[in-house]
């Protein structure tokens, strides 16, 4: 039996930022996630993807920052279970819990937060005729390393802050990039979206819009993509390799049925202090919903900081929670 103070369900960025949020107010966390490693989707999925909205970084790889954050709460000493899935949750007769994984690991802590992102994920892929022929010959649905795209011609489908960032990053990488989109406008951050426009206008880039995938060719390897304009006329591009980007398709798996209030497979929470209404069980980042809820990063390390301090009390009960200021040489400290 693992005993913590704090339970984070989620390695991801916010709940790595949660763990330096209960380091301050000194209590422990042990965190679970079902990846083998920490960083949950920016290092499982796009690991070299460019950030711009992290503060203090104009721009920052993905996993820079997980490996940062790992570096800022290294004087805490969290405790981490990877590769495995909390499948129950146990309510103690003190209001504790107890967590058991798919491999039978258990533990007992005071609180649980979940910070799962959105969940258990798998990409949203397009109806297209043989695109799983294709699946790890051509056709991926993450960039991982985009070296391996290096002096190669790439497709990438897609219109919303993915596309755009990796259109942007591959353009200096690829020999030759082609954004295909359905729509004339994207849902993309618009100074991104601003960007895409200008190389494509200096002939950079390839965008073409208001066209749909059909179907794709090749031989063994993926060679070509076939699309489908608004007027219905085919066009062919010659490619290396393809990049669908429609976003993850969220699954909760077994946080569903802990009597939560869930909606759109996210957990609603009370902005006070981001529970969820069972006691002792917070929901932060992308995995909580609220009204005015932006799935941004940095909001999620807001909302950690906040419910920290709600934490605090199931920890500590007989505490309160105080700050106490003094003046070292004319400047004010904890």
């Amino acid at each position: 039996m693992i005993t913590t103070d704090i339970c984070i369900i989620g390695a991801g960025p916010v709940g790595l930022f949660a763990v330096f949020e209960a380091g301050l107010l000194k209590m422990r966390c042990h965190l679970v996630d079902a990846l083998p490693q920490v960083g949950g989707q920016l290092s499982e999925i796009y690991p070299q993807k460019p950030i711009y909205d992290i503060p203090g970084y104009p721009e920052i790889k993905a996993q820079e920052l997980v490996d940062n954050l790992m570096d800022q709460i290294k004087p805490f000493k969290p405790t981490f279970t990877l590769g495995e899935r909390v499948d129950q949750l146990a309510k103690q007769d003190d209001g504790s819990y107890v967590l058991t994984t798919n491999e039978k690991t258990q533990i007992h802590a005071q609180v649980i937060i979940i910070a799962g992102g959105l969940g258990c994920f798998e990409p949203r892929k397009p109806v297209i005729e043989k695109l799983e022929v294709f699946e790890g010959k051509g056709v991926t649905y993450m960039v991982k390393n985009p070296e391996q795209f290096r002096d190669k011609k790439v497709v990438l489908a897609g219109g919303g802050d993915s596309a755009l960032d990796w259109t942007l990053y591959l353009a200096d990488v690829a020999k030759r990039v082609t954004l295909v989109h359905r729509n004339e406008t994207f849902r993309g951050a618009p100074d991104t979206a601003a960007k895409v426009f200008d190389l494509a206008n200096s002939g950079k880039i390839d965008l073409i819009l208001s066209a749909n995938l059909k179907e794709l060719g090749g031989n063994g390897h993926l060679d070509s993509v076939y699309l489908e304009d608004k007027s219905k006329a085919p066009i062919k591009i010659e490619t290396d390799y393809l990049i669908p980007l429609f976003g993850l398709s969220p699954k909760l798996g077994p946080i569903a049925d802990w009597g939560l209030t869930i909606d759109k497979n996210a957990i609603e929470v009370d902005t006070t202090d981001y529970s969820t209404g069972v006691e002792r069980i917070y929901a932060i980042g992308d995995i909580n919903t609220y009204t005015g809820k932006l799935k941004l990063i940095l909001c999620g390390f807001h909302e950690a900081a906040i419910m920290m301090h709600s934490a605090f009390k199931f920890v500590y009960p007989d505490q309160k929670l105080s700050f106490k200021y003094t003046t070292v040489n004319g400047v004010n400290a904890f």
